[in-house]
């Protein structure tokens, strides 16, 4: 089989570590069967071929790409050059792409510069989504239910639905929650990897870091001991059992 390419983007150790196995344990692949590059610790490699791997599959991150360029860490800066810089290929090739979170903001930046932190954010927490009719019938979400929940928490969002792209899912507070450009490229701004222990491990790390006031971390974490969230781990597991390829 062709790996899957996976590009993480948070430069704390726990929580990339962290990320990366629940990316492993919610999509069924095993370490030998991925390629998994940091890149606050490392670069693409030059002669990256799209080729070489059944598909890509981008991390979340607390960098915002709407951030002017001098609100940007130089690890923020260095990471979204590096991510962007592979978007104009996997759209024009339609290559096989999952953007989690982060990921959305890179592909609404690329097509269109359509993500601000005007309206859409959301606090650290659950999203209430829902299927669009396009969504009902996405292999992606096939076997999500109609109606779940996600962890989100997110700074800017994708303000309008971008040239070329499809709608699949929505809530309340977020309206573009999943979109796919073409027929094999996707984002979520919702968190498919995310489970209550993933997330209470984040809550932690990132209290710090604007999303939430610190105060309230400890009321996080029980809101995410409460949570039935397993629905969106589906879209992990299915992307991969449409995209694998063999070498």
């Amino acid at each position: 089989m062709k790996p899957f390419l996976i590009l993480q983007l948070r430069p704390e150790t726990e929580a990339s570590d962290d990320e990366f196995q629940a990316i492993l344990r919610k999509s069924g692949l095993s370490v030998g069967e991925v390629e998994r590059i940091r890149l606050d610790q490392q670069e693409l490699p030059a002669d990256l071929s799209l080729g070489d791997y059944s598909g890509v599959i981008v991390g979340g991150g607390p960098g915002c790409v709407s951030d002017p360029a001098d609100k940007k860490t130089d690890i923020e800066a260095r990471i979204e050059e590096a991510v962007m810089g592979l978007m104009p290929e996997v759209t024009k090739q339609d290559f096989p792409f999952l953007g989690c979170c982060y990921g959305i903001g890179i592909l609404g930046h690329h097509l269109g510069r359509v993500v601000s932190k005007e309206n859409y954010s959301e606090d650290v927490g659950t999203a209430d989504c829902h299927l669009t009719e396009a969504g009902r019938s996405d292999p992606l979400l096939a076997d999500v239910p109609e109606s779940f929940h996600a962890f989100v928490g997110h700074k800017e969002a994708v303000q309008r639905l971008p040239e070329g792209c499809t709608h699949l899912v929505s809530s309340p507070t977020c309206p573009f929650q999943m979109i796919r450009f073409g027929e094999n490229v996707y984002a979520t701004q919702f968190h498919p990897e995310a489970d209550s222990d993933g997330f209470e491990v984040r809550i932690g790390i990132y209290k710090h870091r604007g999303y939430f006031p610190p105060e309230d971390a400890e009321k996080l974490v029980e809101m995410c001991r409460a949570a039935d969230v397993h629905a969106p781990e589906i879209v992990l597991r299915n992307f991969v059992r449409r995209y694998r390829t063999t070498a």
